[in-house]
């Protein structure tokens, strides 16, 4: 939401936070799929124009079901894995995200497809999303345990890292120092707001209206405890937002 804003700051954005629900990294695939059919009706109900999966498992494990929607859906695994494949230097990627995320392999086969050559190695990092919840994203018991997940992957000499969940951003400046400067990480964020740029100017929907576009928040629980992540996530203190009953949809 925040790179989209920044890349297409005149396009009215519809957000859905399913905080009733997270994290879905640890849930069944088939648990996945009905949550992200549930929010994808909603937001149809909107009228929006595409919807963006900006979750890396739900990317991972549901948006072949969502490809079957009236409107253009983008994830965040494609754009990332693009990314990964042009700054590679010596061929060697990492991943890192959910369960759910490394153990469908999404990002391997996406890079794979691109450059059947690349090692991609891939390690799952539980507590890297409660940790940043907790607002510890620059917490000594944070570095500590990146320290052990990134540790196979550095064995390896990966010299780009795939930052594979909404989450872990904003521990860029924890993960680079042990990543090294060697390290290129790549933030899926970045590179799905380019690819949904660049759809819009390909199918004419871009917005080109002079005034900045509206934004709506709607999250599934504790709208109270959003609006304070929000900020840390958003850079920004976000419109209050409302809460949204998926059950009912």
């Amino acid at each position: 939401m925040r790179e989209i804003k920044k890349i297409l700051p005149h396009e009215n954005l519809v957000y859905v936070g399913d905080t009733a629900r997270v994290p879905y990294g640890t849930k069944s695939p088939e648990t996945i799929r009905r949550y992200a059919l549930q929010i994808s009706f909603f937001l149809l109900q909107k009228k929006v124009k595409m919807i963006v999966v900006a979750c890396n498992t739900a990317s991972a494990l549901a948006l072949r079901a969502l490809k079957n929607l009236p409107i253009p859906v983008v994830g965040v695994i494609e754009p990332g894995a693009r990314a990964a494949v042009m700054k590679t230097r010596s061929s060697r990627v990492g991943v890192i995200g959910t369960p759910a995320t490394v153990s469908s392999h999404a990002y391997q086969a996406a890079i794979k497809k691109y450059s059947p050559r690349i090692l991609v190695r891939e390690a799952a990092c539980p507590l890297f999303v409660p940790l940043v919840e907790a607002g510890w994203a620059h917490h000594s018991i944070t570095a500590l345990v990146a320290r052990e997940y990134l540790k196979p992957l550095l064995k390896n000499r990966v010299d780009t890292l795939v930052l594979g969940c909404t989450h872990y951003p904003l521990l860029k400046g924890t993960l680079q120092p042990i990543a090294g400067s060697r390290v290129q990480l790549i933030d899926s964020a970045e590179e799905t707001a380019k690819e949904v740029k660049q759809l819009l100017l390909r199918s004419g929907e871009i917005n080109n209206s002079a005034k900045n576009g509206s934004s709506e928040y709607f999250v599934t629980d504790n709208v109270a405890s959003f609006s304070k992540l929000s900020r840390q996530f958003m850079g920004q203190k976000t419109p209050l937002a409302k809460r949204l009953r998926l059950e009912n949809i």
